[in-house]
């Protein structure tokens, strides 16, 4: 649990866009790349209203992994909820 507080605190302090996606390629295989990317995908279309049979069609994805990030969405007090409409309202 160490390692990941660092890896937080690390990520914290990197505020450069190119500088963020320098040490992601740095330090996540591409494949982690677009793991982590499809995820954040599935959270914003599930925050703009897009059923999850329909991003698991577009996306082409399991019901499950879409159920997951519903549950974070719908639990009240997500932070990704909060960082996603606040990114929605600056669009």
């Amino acid at each position: 649990m160490e390692s990941a507080k660092k890896l937080v605190e690390v990520l914290c302090r990197i505020s450069e866009p190119d500088i963020m996606r320098r040490f992601f390629s740095e330090i996540f295989t591409p494949a982690e790349i677009d793991d982590f990317v499809l995820r954040w995908q599935l959270m914003e279309m599930l925050q703009n209203g897009v059923s999850q049979r329909e991003i698991a069609t577009e996306l082409g994805i399991s019901l499950c992994k879409i159920t997951r990030g519903s549950k974070v969405l719908g639990a009240g007090n997500s932070i990704t909820e909060r960082i996603l409409k606040d990114k929605i309202g600056d669009t």
